[in-house]
């Protein structure tokens, strides 16, 4: 179960950490979709440093689940872009991006749920 659960944190962070290259150089599409949503470049800046913490957390196991809902709140983020503002479809891409956002929503949720690592944050107790 343990190697499971490594699949699904690793596959999360390794997605949200390759992406980190085209927010930060400020490639065409990544300045394009901070654009059209309205955040600009410290929108597309302030996403690359929430995903970067976001996949360390998923990695660091006494984080995991931190880093788990953070994933969580940045791919929700773009999703709902993606559904408003965006389209399925950016730039022809044929609707990678947001099937990329899908998966790594969908495998920090089930990291979220197989991990038995605890977070306490608090009186929050995950």
């Amino acid at each position: 179960m343990d190697r499971i659960v490594w699949v699904f944190r690793g596959v999360a962070a390794v997605i949200m950490l390759q992406t980190l290259f085209f927010k930060f150089t400020g490639a065409p599409e990544t300045v394009y979709i901070f654009e059209t949503i309205g955040l600009g470049d410290l929108g597309r800046y302030g996403s690359g440093v929430g995903e970067l913490i976001a996949s360390i957390l998923l990695l660091w196991p006494q984080w995991t689940k931190l880093g788990s809902l953070m994933t969580l709140g940045v791919m929700f983020g773009a999703i709902v872009s993606h559904l408003t503002l965006l389209g399925i479809e950016v730039q022809g891409d044929g609707g990678l991006l947001f099937g990329m956002a899908l998966v790594t929503f969908l495998f920090a949720g089930v990291n979220l749920l197989l991990t038995k690592e605890k977070l306490e944050l608090g009186p929050l107790r995950v």
